[in-house]
């Protein structure tokens, strides 16, 4: 068995061709059922944001497993393998271990760490559980991973004043125009994303802010959360009015397909008409052919690198103090993965350890004869239980706990030869 991930990031490939392999919620259960059945593939989930697709795996047998992977991406992506290959990386065992402990503390966001990628990570765990994608393995690697993130959290100063993927594209917004306070601002859906830009605008003096989305009681629920600020709401039958109204205009829906392209801003923009677009969805909501009209300007997420590069130098010294913490958290699932080894072991010796029992309890009930057995069957079964387990609870927890590979090896195959383990075993197998 091993660990791997298999993947792309904003360091490894650009928005269009993330966008062709993101996996939305909706798409979870099909995308899980299908990488279940590939041969190599035991357990699986898979880590899909604005800025990356991750899809974890354990295998049976590493290079077939990541190859299933790999295949599944090209036919989802619909990117031939070649092209696909120069955007992926792979990296197994404790590097794929490591690197869902870095991803959970925001340690390889586009912003560095910015908190929202922690709730993405849980939902990842929890999307993994209820389509039967996460075993025992990777169960206890994701709770490792979020333990993680809530301690570099608490423990260090990254999240402090942390910047998220919204508050990057009002920076942005910002150097463009210049003065928000004097722009008409619409942005398009009503989650999370949103909440946050609305929350930035406000902060960076905007007063005129509409939203549109496809359920306006969705919209309405943003804008309870924003109370002292007159936030013009509109269903999506009213988008491009609204639209062609604004000087600035944010995209964020988990729409698949772009709600917006040339035709449809050509049509109901005057002329002279200037307008800004930023859009931080993946897959993308703004056609790249709208930078074909004159006064548009566009922009997606990939473009909001530069303005955070300016905040990642003090950051990056932040994100010093969370590394020891790592280090520690790898640690702990390294030596839980060394465990398993024992399992069989430990397994064998329990089994062994509970027949003689039974046979020696079974041989003493019959001596004392019926009547008492009967009376006190109860607590002379559960004296020996707790002798054996009291007996057996040492050589377990120091096999266990065992980080020497070779001394855990060794004490294994004493075990084995001291207890006859090895013919219960062939025994079991038979």
């Amino acid at each position: 068995m091993n660990i791997a991930v298999i993947g792309l990031s904003h360091k490894t490939a650009p928005v269009e061709v993330r966008e062709k392999l993101s996996i939305p919620e909706p798409q979870a259960e099909s995308a899980i059922a299908s990488l279940r059945g590939y041969p190599h593939i035991e357990e699986v989930a898979i880590l899909s944001t604005c800025n990356r697709l991750e899809i974890y795996i354990v295998t049976t047998e590493t290079e077939p497993g990541i190859r299933e992977v790999t295949q599944f991406l090209a036919e989802h992506s619909k990117l031939p393998l070649h092209h696909l290959r120069q955007h992926l990386f792979v990296l197994l065992h404790q590097d794929a271990v490591t690197h869902l402990m870095r991803v959970a503390a925001g340690l390889d966001s586009l912003v560095l760490g910015e908190g929202q990628i922690l709730a993405q990570v849980k939902q990842t765990h929890k999307l993994g559980q209820q389509y039967q994608g996460i075993g025992s393995i990777l169960n206890r690697l994701f709770k490792q991973a979020l333990t993680t993130g809530k301690r570099v959290r608490t423990e260090t100063s990254i999240g402090t004043g942390a910047v998220s993927i919204s508050s990057a594209a009002v920076e942005l917004a910002q150097i463009k125009v210049q003065n928000l306070a004097a722009c008409r601002c619409a942005i398009l859906g009503a989650g999370k994303m949103s909440r946050l830009l609305v929350q930035h605008l406000i902060a960076k003096g905007a007063t005129k802010i509409s939203i549109i989305n496809r359920s306006l009681q969705r919209a309405e629920e943003l804008a309870s959360q924003f109370s002292d600020a007159p936030l013009q709401l509109y269903p999506l039958a009213h988008m491009m009015e609204t639209i062609a109204s604004a000087d600035l205009v944010f995209t964020s829906t988990a729409a698949t397909e772009p709600l917006l392209n040339r035709s449809k801003l050509e049509a109901v923009l005057a002329s002279h008409q200037s307008l800004m677009l930023v859009d931080i969805s993946v897959p993308r909501n703004v056609d790249a052919d709208v930078n074909e009209l004159e006064n548009v300007r566009a922009f997606n997420v990939d473009d909001l690198k530069a303005v955070v590069a300016q905040n990642q130098e003090s950051r990056r010294k932040m994100a010093q103090e969370a590394e020891a913490l790592l280090e520690e958290e790898v640690e702990g699932f390294d030596v839980w993965w060394r465990s398993l080894e024992t399992v069989p072991t430990i397994s064998c010796l329990r089994d062994k350890m509970e027949t003689i029992r039974a046979q020696e309890l079974e041989k003493a009930l019959s001596r004392l004869g019926s009547e008492f057995a009967e009376r006190h069957q109860e607590v002379i079964e559960a004296l020996t239980r707790g002798i054996v387990n009291k007996i057996l609870h040492d050589p377990m927890v120091q096999l266990r706990a065992q980080q020497d590979i070779e001394a855990r090896q060794k004490a294994m195959q004493a075990l084995q030869m001291l207890f006859n383990l090895d013919s219960i075993g062939a025994n079991q197998n038979t």
